[in-house]
């Protein structure tokens, strides 16, 4: 992994958490349970989508990043609503 890589991956945690912490808040504060736990289940992948980037399992990380980004949008949804 050169040096564009590890920036770009930085870049993507800090506003992935960002966006990911955003919507807990949201959800805390306009008293949206199912928000905030569909918000929650996307960080609680996430953050094992970085063990499979860890240990280079390319197919699996791809398939967390899926649900995560499922999650992220029910989540979505939920505040919409």
């Amino acid at each position: 992994m050169d040096n564009f890589e590890k920036y770009a991956l930085a870049l993507m945690v800090v506003f992935g958490a960002l966006i990911i912490g955003g919507l807990m808040a949201v959800h805390i504060a306009w008293v949206h349970k199912a928000g905030f736990l569909y918000a929650l289940a996307a960080a609680i992948v996430v953050w094992a989508a970085g063990f499979a980037d860890l240990f280079d399992k390319p197919r699996v990380y791809g398939f967390l990043l899926l649900v995560a980004a499922a999650f992220i949008t029910a989540s979505i949804v939920v505040l919409v609503r």
